[in-house]
């Protein structure tokens, strides 16, 4: 819902309602992961996507359904559904896709979901899917760390559902739980979508030059929170980096120290380091080796590298610590140009995070999708 969201609120606020197709559960290679919403407006327009244009089709007609006055509905879309096949789902995959009418009714408390992202407050709504009482199908309730507001129809259903999507608030996750009808553990009968809303992860970019601007607008496309620093003010201005989230003039390894003294890094946080001095780099790396990051990277040749590393060694790092490096960053694409050697460094990110061997998929076999 996250990718809609914007439009969605502007329709509830305006009174208008909508019916909204999100991807609950996928299934081998589908094309699109749990929270990829798709929402048809009372005019007909669509925005957003729950399949990359398989079967947007069918869940457009789903929505406009809803939106008539029937009734919430999961489908499942696939190869082996003869009707899925029909609407296009070629790519292998299957997905569970929960099409419903939003409006002020339905859904009150939409607004504060969307403050809540706005604010970078992480929020998890948790929506029934099925349910041996139909009316209960599409209720909500929201989770943050510690309130909630709403019900799915009892105590003991959203005791249970609460600590489930604080869990998985926690780790980032959307998806399916199973419970009994009245939240049991063991059981089935009633199911649950938990769409976690977390804020952006971060990507620290350092070192002002060309190359980091490309980068910067790289980690932009592909959903962090860029932040650039440099020591130098002149380098580190925003007429330089347009658009970037943040700009910071400061020594890098003491902002670095700083942002993890406030707990505002973490496990999916990306360091980048493309500063090609020894001043700037390697005290940096020091502080960002130490800490418990997604990524670390750094530019430089290969007797760079080496160089790197000897130094970081007299500092005291162990080879456990210096094997968390990435360097030199990037896969082998044969880049050349700031943006060419943006896209090496975000293909190495994409592939360290789903398990990807970065080689052309026409010359292996198998699934094209991985699992982290």
């Amino acid at each position: 819902m996250r990718d809609v969201l914007d439009e969605l609120t502007k329709r509830w606020e305006s009174g208008e309602a909508v019916g909204l197709g999100t991807v609950v559960a996928t299934f081998r290679s589908a094309p699109r992961p749990p929270g990829a919403s798709m929402l048809v407006t009372a005019g007909g327009e669509a925005v957003g996507s729950v399949s990359g244009g398989c079967v947007e089709g069918a869940v457009y007609e789903e929505a406009t359904g809803v939106l008539e006055g029937a009734d919430p509905v999961l489908r499942r879309y696939g190869v082996s559904d003869d009707d899925a096949f029909a609407v296009g789902l070629t790519c292998g995959g299957i997905l569970d896709v929960f099409v419903e009418r939003v409006d002020r009714e339905t859904f009150p408390e939409l607004d504060t979901v969307a403050a809540s992202v706005r604010a970078e407050e992480p929020v998890a709504v948790a929506t029934i899917l099925e349910h041996p009482e139909e009316s209960k199908v599409g209720s909500h309730l929201l989770v943050w760390r510690e309130r909630t507001s709403g019900s799915l129809g009892s105590t003991r259903i959203d005791d249970a559902v609460v600590d489930d999507a604080r869990g998985m608030l926690a780790s980032g996750r959307s998806g399916v739980i199973e419970y009994g009808p009245e939240g049991q553990r063991r059981g089935e009968g009633l199911r649950v979508f938990v769409n976690s809303f977390e804020p952006p992860p971060r990507m620290l970019v350092f070192g002002a030059i060309d190359f980091a601007a490309a980068m910067a607008r790289m980690g932009a496309f592909l959903g962090y929170r860029v932040t650039v620093c440099d020591a130098r003010p002149v380098f580190a201005t925003h007429s330089r980096f347009p658009g970037v989230d943040d700009v910071v003039v400061d020594w890098p390894h003491r902002y670095l120290a700083a942002e993890a003294e406030a707990g505002r890094i973490d496990e999916r946080t990306a360091v980048m380091v493309l500063t090609h001095d020894p001043k700037f780099d390697v005290p940096v790396l020091e502080a960002a080796l130490r800490q418990d990051l997604g990524y670390v990277g750094a530019m430089g040749s290969r007797r760079t590298h080496e160089d790197r590393l000897r130094r970081l060694r007299e500092q005291g790092l162990g080879e456990a610590e210096l094997a968390k490096l990435s360097s030199p960053i990037g896969l082998d694409l044969g880049a050349r140009t700031p943006e060419e050697t943006a896209v090496s460094i975000a293909a190495e990110l994409i592939a360290l995070r789903w398990g990807g061997r970065g080689v052309r998929l026409s010359d292996v076999e198998g699934p094209i999708h991985h699992h982290s």
